[in-house]
């Protein structure tokens, strides 16, 4: 209660410093004042971010992007006392993972399908909204969910990527578009999932799309008008056409064969840090395109930029310096996880570093001025490789590398994704969700690409009966707090869940967490004690952030489990809570209550139709549907919630099922055609095993009655 009075005897005295009550006239109109305020988002307030405590500005909150905020209004003395201040239903089953930017009261944040929001921080109410039209059945093509990061701000503008390739810029008062670009060539696969940054006057955007087929790249758009300032390519293209820089023509010599043909890959999806001191802009690359290097680049090679941080020059994109964090990479081992930006004391000299966890397991710290490798240590339990020479070169294991199948550590989910990091300075402590996960690597010598489906190189068809010494444990995830000086962890604490959110610090002596089982979760910084969680309904893997509203601190984040795990639905991951998303905010004394849609049982499923199915059948069908339903339908069959349960399929589905799989009869519904992938008796086949695991379904529940 004392703290809604001070922010009450807050909220008077500033109305009456500003001339703003009814004694003295008419208050600022909503839409004049988001203009103002956000018209004052230019460079210099952005490079000085860091001084701007009540407000969140950038993706990182700062150009370093530690994500930690100088607040402690909210302490490891009082954060017991937190509560729900308001929410805002989002009208989505699919993965929330933006940061909303928080300026002067006024949020802007991405949704699902890259749809714009501008609320409210004080009340939660929508101010406006823009969806950007992405068709709906482009979904198959984005990997991994029809997800989006977050947005920039500048000079009066909301800048963000759009899942289909495009970026735009809003008004940032009334969401009214300014303009847009297609920032791809629109018959390739391309989409945009991450958040865009900006650098001296410039937008600076990357792209996904690795497993069709993609060549990946950066650009630059003036943040004024949309035009193409610079764009740099993170890999060689055909070497008959020439090269757009010296740095390509160098990386072109660690290929091999015509890997151009399948793109490359190496596409920039996440991180992408500024350094206004340095003046270098420092971009994370991602896998090859196929996984498989033995198919991708058959005569070896490190294949640069796969896998890499490239320093570059913001002004014209040349590169700087390079340090690829697993050359030849051959597990879909990312680069692109973020990126953070810090001084440390190292061996007695304070070095300008940055930091990295990113999929492949160790734990990296670089000089940021010229690219040295200074150390690097396991995180997790990793196989595919023994540990990082002195020079900074993984040393792989030999069976890791091989053309046979082999239980690989990490798996392709990477041993942290891109859930954003923190980074408290009074500890030196880097906080970050780190997960065990196995995966079996099972080369597959005779792919051919086909940029119509996922291009790994890897054959899938051993999951469909896999030998008993490869089946690999459950994932399991832990909250770290890594020591990036000492290379090791000074805490851990075990998540009920795999695959949680990002993190926040605060200057509270506090860690904030969001869970995979739908809880907000603040440690204590020092030594990971849990001291308080709050319900936010829905699993979360976003990163929550904090600011200060009428000199009141507040704790956002935006609930909705998602991605990779909920659309796939492995077994590991099913106790993850999925009811709805939606932003949800705490602060000291909040009473609020969620108002949650209600759970509703379904009953076990009953086959719509009777189809006779031999073993072989269904065993074909399940290697069919492993290839090209399992990304949105989830694995056995078993819809994660974001799209329909094809167990639960109607008589009516299952009698249209050919139009729909191949003539795209539901295709508005995001149902994309497959009639360039499958034929119709793949079609028969793939519905008899659907139908084959409803029946299963049935038997198993009748069974467990009692």
């Amino acid at each position: 209660m004392l703290s809604r009075f001070r922010s009450l005897v807050v909220a008077l005295t500033v109305a009456i410093l500003s001339g703003q009550t009814a004694c003295t006239g008419a208050p600022e109109p909503l839409e004049a004042r988001i203009r103002r305020v956000t018209t004052a988002i230019d460079d210099a307030r952005l490079t000085t971010a860091d001084r701007d405590t009540a407000n969140w500005l950038t993706y990182g909150r700062t150009y370093d992007e530690r994500r930690h905020s100088p607040l402690d209004q909210i302490s490891d003395t009082n954060v017991d006392q937190l509560g729900l201040l308001w929410s805002l239903e989002l009208g989505t089953k699919r993965g929330l993972e933006a940061t909303p930017i928080v300026v002067d009261g006024v949020m802007f944040f991405t949704g699902t399908w890259s749809v714009v929001h501008a609320v409210d921080a004080r009340t939660g109410s929508l101010i406006w909204r823009h969806d950007p039209g992405v068709p709906r059945d482009k979904a198959k093509y984005f990997c991994c969910d029809v997800v989006n990061r977050g947005v920039a701000v500048y000079k009066g503008k909301v800048y963000s990527g759009v899942l289909d390739g495009r970026m735009i810029a809003l008004d940032a008062a009334t969401g009214a578009p300014v303009w847009s670009v297609w920032t791809v060539d629109t018959t390739m696969h391309y989409s945009i999932t991450g958040a865009p940054r900006i650098v001296k006057g410039r937008v600076v955007i990357g792209n996904g799309g690795a497993e069709y087929g993609v060549r990946g790249y950066v650009s630059a758009y003036d943040a004024e008008t949309g035009k193409l300032e610079w764009r740099v390519y993170t890999v060689p293209g055909d070497p008959s056409r020439g090269f757009e820089s010296p740095a390509l023509e160098t990386a072109a010599s660690t290929w091999s064969g015509e890997w151009w043909t399948a793109g490359g890959g190496g596409t920039a999806w996440d991180a992408i840090v500024y350094d206004p001191e340095l003046d270098l802009l420092y971009i994370g690359t991602g896998n090859g395109s196929p996984w498989n290097r033995h198919v991708r680049s058959p005569g070896g090679g490190d294949n640069l930029y796969l896998a890499s941080i490239l320093a570059l020059n913001p002004d014209d994109g040349t590169l700087v310096w390079h340090y690829q964090t697993t050359p030849g990479d051959n597990w879909d081992y990312t680069a692109t996880q973020p990126l953070m930006l810090a001084d440390l004391a190292i061996d007695g000299e304070m070095r300008q570093v940055i930091m990295q966890a990113p999929k492949n397991g160790f734990f990296f710290v670089l000089d940021r001025k010229t690219g040295e490798f200074l150390s690097a240590r396991p995180y997790v339990d990793v196989t595919w490789a023994t540990g990082i020479d002195m020079a900074g070169r993984p040393l792989e294991n030999p069976a890791a590398t091989v053309t046979e199948a082999f239980l690989v550590s990490p798996g392709p989910g990477g041993a942290h994704n891109w859930m954003p990091m923190s980074f408290d300075p009074a500890s030196g402590l880097v906080f970050f969700p780190a997960r065990e996960e196995w995966f079996v690597h099972n080369p597959d010598s005779n792919w051919t690409y086909d940029s119509r489906t996922w291009n790994m190189g890897i054959d899938v068809g051993i999951f469909v009966d896999l030998p008993e010494h490869l089946v690999p444990p459950d994932p399991t995830e832990e909250l770290v707090a890594w020591d990036p000086v000492a290379q090791e962890a000074r805490w851990r604490v075990p998540m009920d869940a795999p695959w949680n959110g990002g993190t926040l610090s605060t200057a509270g002596n506090l860690v904030f967490h969001g869970t995979a089982t739908g809880k907000l979760v603040a440690y204590r910084t020092t030594d990971g004690e849990k001291l308080w969680e709050g319900d936010t309904g829905t699993g979360i893997i976003a990163a929550p952030v904090t600011y200060l509203v009428d000199g009141e601190q507040y704790v956002s984040v935006l609930a909705g489990w998602g991605g990779p795990p909920l659309l796939f639905n492995e077994p590991a991951f099913r106790i993850a809570a999925k009811r709805g998303g939606r932003l949800v905010t705490f602060a000291l004394g909040g009473m609020a209550a969620l108002n949650l849609p209600p759970k509703v049982e379904r009953p076990p499923p009953v086959p719509a139709i009777e189809v006779a199915a031999t073993p072989d059948e269904i065993k074909e069908g399940n290697r069919l549907y492993g290839y090209h339903c399992i990304v949105c339908h989830g694995m056995d069959a078993v819809s994660g919630g974001a799209v329909p349960d094809l167990r639960y399929a109607s008589k009516e589905t299952h009698e249209r099922f050919e139009d729909i799989v191949l003539g795209g009869a539901l295709r508005t519904n995001g149902m994309p055609p497959f009639a360039r992938q499958l034929s119709s008796e793949d079609v028969r086949l793939i519905q008899k095993f659907v139908l084959a695991k409803a029946t299963a379904a049935q038997r198993d529940a009748t069974a467990a009655s009692p």
